[in-house]
């Protein structure tokens, strides 16, 4: 049986862990870089939201992009930056006892986000991100049903076909859903998919006939969302596609997913590259989100310091990507000391934060060795290097550590 409340500390000490391995960034920790910087630029030109209609998981994520702005932090172009947040706030170091630790809200977030990656690979990345914390909060295998409702042309095209939809059917729907229709088709269709009260019976009979999002889509979001399934499907993600998943309102575009497990959604996503420029204009053309929202209890202990992690893993090429979204959970189960930026696709971008992070190790995949099933293992100190193979990889990189 699923539980309904997980204790705060466990959900932040795994969400910490499953972003280190996939490379996802604490954005507390890139605000203090920038704090006090910027903040003119950062209050500046606020985000008109006034003609974005905002679900619940969409104000969720606007709140965490005005705390970006706010922090001044500024969105690359050129490089990908993923980043993870919570609502969670551990106590602070060097405080009284009574100040050591601090209780939860009782509802909390967990988010994953992907900015200026414009590729199926960042959408995987996200959602395997996600997928691991999940399974390790519930020891449960969980299911991802995915969806794409496409870009402006994409929606309005099926806005159009939703409409005819009603419209041919108007004689035998029931009267609550087709007033839904005259101003939202996206939500009366979602009550022909969950129904309440007495249609429960006639909604159900025609939600099945409802036209599907991807029958419509444009040749850039096809391309997408074909090329998302292939990456799910070469890195043995199992997923559902789920032609009635909707991502209703103004804020979402292209990829929607959710996460259920014991039946029950945990965790939805989507890409949101529009609804990104009414908070940083000229910024990112892409952004993903995976939004986690559990009954937490319990409080936080004060924040620990990071002990320095022993393996840096870079990686170049698809082949060596799509092996290392795989990798990524065995490390993770094995609890090697190991970080890695899957999404971050230029090798010297990479470098460059293995140098920061200041590990003595380095792992190595390029294309060759991912065909051959296998890593070189390099001693950042003696410029030493090794060929290791990924078969028993976990167990010799622990002993070296």
């Amino acid at each position: 049986m699923i539980r309904d409340t997980v204790p705060a500390e466990e959900l932040w000490n795994k969400a910490r862990a499953v972003s280190q391995y996939y490379g996802f960034t604490p954005l507390s920790e890139l605000t203090e870089k920038t704090r006090g910087l910027h903040k003119k630029e950062a209050s500046a030109n606020p985000a008109t939201l006034d003609s974005v209609s905002l679900d619940p998981v969409a104000e969720t994520v606007a709140s965490f992009l005005r705390q970006c702005r706010e922090g001044g932090l500024a969105l690359p172009n050129r490089q990908p930056l993923f980043i993870w947040h919570t609502n969670i706030a551990p106590g602070p170091l060097r405080r009284s006892s009574s100040e050591a630790s601090r209780p939860v809200q009782k509802k909390v977030t967990v988010q994953f986000h992907a900015f200026g990656a414009d590729r199926a690979l960042t959408d995987a990345v996200v959602i395997r991100a996600l997928m691991t914390l999940v399974r390790d909060l519930f020891h449960e295998e969980p299911v991802l049903r995915v969806n794409s409702m496409g870009d402006k042309e994409t929606r309005a095209r099926y806005a159009r076909e939703l409409s005819n939809f009603f419209k041919k059917r108007a004689c035998n729907l029931p009267e609550d859903c087709l007033s839904c229709a005259k101003r939202d088709t996206l939500e009366a269709a979602g009550l022909l998919i969950a129904p309440a009260g007495g249609t429960a019976s006639v909604g159900r009979d025609y939600a099945d006939e409802l036209p599907a999002p991807t029958e419509h889509l444009s040749d850039s979001s096809r391309k997408r969302f074909e090329d998302l399934l292939e990456y799910l499907e070469m890195t043995d993600t199992p997923y559902e596609l789920a032609r009635t998943l909707f991502s209703r309102g103004g804020a979402w575009n292209d990829l929607c997913f959710e996460i259920l497990t014991g039946g029950r959604r945990i965790a939805w996503g989507s890409r949101y590259g529009e609804f990104l420029h009414h908070f940083f204009p000229g910024g990112p053309q892409s952004a993903t989100a995976a939004i986690l929202q559990l009954s937490a209890s319990g409080t936080v202990a004060a924040k620990s310091r990071h002990s320095r992690v022993r393996f840096s893993f870079v990686h170049i090429g698809d082949e060596a990507k799509r092996l290392s979204i795989r990798l990524a959970e065995d490390f993770h189960r094995a609890r090697v000391s190991l970080s890695q930026h899957i999404g971050v696709e230029s090798l010297i971008d990479q470098l460059n934060l293995a140098e920061r992070q200041g590990s003595p190790y380095l792992l190595i995949m390029g294309r060759k060795e991912a065909l051959e099933s296998s890593v070189i293992l390099r001693n950042r100190h003696t410029q030493e290097e090794i060929s290791l193979p990924l078969a028993g990889l976990t167990e010799r990189l622990k002993a070296i550590a």
